[in-house]
């Protein structure tokens, strides 16, 4: 590899921790610079550094804006509608008390679909406190089952915004990363809820908080379990029917024309979402009453957020183009070429080395796929590869959340544990994710 570009590269992400870590820059912005120097000590023109800047921007921004902004709108009337408090009191009722930690996961791994991470854990903690007062054992035996759910969700199975973002970056087929997501996530999901619960609640006992958490009684039934599953799961199930069918699986399949057309357009990521908020708005809002005023004030709000994460997405897609036409990827591509050390396992490496210096998931996997996406040039690697990769970044980018992360602190707040109970804890956990998430993911890269 070229001395020149291996030091704009080790450059570029030197600056891009110091940026965010020591000068506690918006990660947008110092992507972006980054993205200038690395071109600059590259070699590359002014005019080229910022044509690539544009093209890895709106390259990235055309698929990534749209279905991140829909999956927002989803989530924010699923949560208005008190369909996740539902959906977590119906797997209690099915799964029963002792099985509590098992039916708390399913509803954190399904919730966590369309709803942000931290807003499903303080929707349903007053549920977790409810059930420690009832039980009297430890608040981690409930509590870390629910933190594993959303966090392997949030992190495996789109469209929750860093898989979909990934996914972009990587060119990977969104329905065999949904595929894979739950493939890896529900074995990571048990190892690193119910069970870890299990050992860890046993050696730390730790009380609800006696304040008293009133929920928000809706004025109209809540919507039932049935009716929240099924619209969750709408998008998905469109999704993954597409990419079966239009996978080698079905090539030996006459499918009649107007049957293709309809699933391929259905099965589209903006339509399938599309028709999940137009049904959620109408069962969830409009049926039950809610002003449309309401609506529209609820799902405006909700996009605030989002454009934080698009902006973002659009720096990451800007910083793999910086890299793929410095050259640079070509020469990690060349000298990471070995059979023992596959793009599974680089990309995994990557997201974690940037997850533990700077804390932020998301930064870690988009700033990780901008690094491993032109290793992929170099080698022909299949749909259901490319998808696996993105599972084995996401697990990368879980890694050992610690004092740099804003997730850290909200575990530790509403769990009433002290620093030290939290490293113990969250810390260990999100590692769970991370190696179970690796083994997986690397087993799969070469079953498929």
């Amino acid at each position: 590899m070229d001395y020149q570009l291996l030091f704009a590269v080790i450059t570029g992400i030197a600056l891009l921790l110091f940026l965010i870590l020591k000068l506690k820059l918006q990660a947008f912005l110092a992507l972006l610079i980054v993205c200038i120097v690395v071109g600059a000590l590259s070699g590359l023109n002014p005019d080229s550094i910022l044509d690539s800047i544009t093209t890895g921007m709106g390259g990235t921004l055309g698929f990534v804006a749209t279905v991140v902004g829909l999956g927002s709108l989803f989530g924010a009337v699923l949560e208005h509608s008190g369909g996740a408090q539902q959906l977590a009191q119906y797997l209690l009722s099915k799964f029963g008390i002792k099985k509590a930690p098992w039916s708390i996961m399913l509803a954190g791994f399904f919730i966590a679909i369309p709803v942000f991470f931290d807003v499903a854990f303080i929707i349903l903690i007053p549920l977790i406190y409810a059930l420690q007062r009832n039980t009297k054992k430890s608040l981690l035996l409930y509590a870390l089952p629910l933190l594993a759910g959303l966090a392997v969700t949030h992190a495996f199975i789109p469209p929750t915004p860093g898989p979909i973002a990934v996914a972009d970056i990587l060119g990977a087929n969104l329905g065999w990363v949904i595929v894979f997501g739950f493939v890896t996530g529900i074995p990571t999901a048990a190892i690193s809820g119910p069970f870890f619960a299990k050992f860890i609640s046993k050696r730390i006992h730790i009380d609800a908080p006696y304040e008293s958490f009133e929920e928000e009684k809706s004025k109209t039934e809540l919507p039932s379990a049935g009716t929240i599953l099924s619209i969750i799961f709408l998008p998905i199930f469109l999704i993954v029917l597409n990419t079966v069918f239009t996978s080698p699986l079905v090539e030996d399949w006459s499918i009649p024309q107007p049957i293709s057309f309809l699933i391929a357009l259905l099965g589209h990521p903006f339509t399938a979402l599309i028709l999940a908020n137009i049904i959620a708005w109408y069962v969830l809002g409009i049926r039950r009453n809610v002003a449309k005023e309401e609506l529209l004030k609820i799902s405006t709000k909700a996009l605030y957020p989002a454009g934080v994460i698009i902006l973002l997405t659009g720096a990451g897609g800007a910083f793999k183009q910086i890299l793929i036409d410095t050259g640079i990827g070509e020469g990690i591509a060349a000298s990471l070429s070995s059979e023992y050390f596959p793009p599974v396992v680089f990309g995994f490496l990557v997201a974690a080395i940037v997850r533990v210096m700077q804390g932020s998931s998301t930064v870690a996997m988009i700033t990780a796929a901008g690094i491993t996406s032109p290793l992929l040039a170099a080698a022909d690697y299949g749909e259901m590869q490319l998808a696996i990769l993105v599972i084995a970044i996401a697990a990368g980018a879980s890694i050992f959340s610690h004092v740099n992360d804003s997730g850290f602190w909200l575990v530790k707040q509403y769990l009433g544990l002290t620093e030290k109970q939290t490293f113990k804890t969250w810390s260990v956990l999100t590692t769970l994710i991370a190696a179970t998430g690796l083994v997986v993911s690397t087993t799969l890269w070469y079953l498929v």
